[in-house]
């Protein structure tokens, strides 16, 4: 995983509510564990046509939203199924970070697990991001606060393991492998006592 310590970029809008973990990446992809490739399967059944064209009309296939790394997301973002393929499908494509005034909690410990920054925002700052595609936002993660075009902030919770998971670029697994040496001579310790 790459660090996500701070993230300028374009927003792009998914206003629709209750979107599930299937809509983000259908269950017919979920045949690997791999990572890299499940970009072209993110909202696939949304951004493609039944002949395999892309759907102009859906927003991520907007000339506007090319390049954006910040979608905001209708109510109740990734509810449904756990799944970590979802966020790998979102990071894959390039989303480094959720928007929404709700966010599933599976979905959003998924996500932050898997280099995907998931903020719970207030309604009225949702209402507002919703209102205003393709805004240039700046996300401070260390700082917990996500700068608007005016110049204002919005401030967000992270969990401080969480936090550092995504400052250093590592998941569980890679913390605990960075501490292997300390876990060793733990357990030698204790198996001596």
């Amino acid at each position: 995983m790459k660090p996500l310590v701070k993230l300028h970029s374009r927003t792009v809008v998914l206003p629709f509510e209750n979107i599930d973990t299937d809509r983000i990446v259908p269950a017919r992809f979920l045949t690997t564990t791999e990572r890299s490739g499940l970009g072209r399967a993110l909202f696939h059944d949304w951004r493609y046509r039944e002949d395999g064209s892309e759907n102009p009309d859906f927003a991520l296939n907007r000339p506007e939203a090319k390049g954006a790394g910040i979608l905001v997301a209708g109510r109740n973002f990734g509810c449904g199924s756990s799944r970590e393929h979802a966020p790998w499908a979102l990071a894959d494509y390039g989303i480094r970070a959720v928007l929404s005034s709700e966010i599933a909690d599976i979905f959003r410990s998924n996500a932050l697990k898997n280099g995907v920054l998931a903020v719970v925002v207030s309604e009225a700052e949702h209402r507002w991001l919703l209102d205003h595609p393709g805004i240039e936002l700046a996300v401070d993660v260390a700082a917990g606060t996500i700068e608007l075009p005016d110049g204002g902030h919005i401030r967000f919770e992270l969990d401080a393991f969480a936090r550092q998971c995504l400052l250093d670029g590592v998941d569980q697994l890679g913390f605990l492998l960075r501490h292997a040496e300390a876990i060793a001579a733990f357990e030698q310790a204790r198996e001596a006592a």
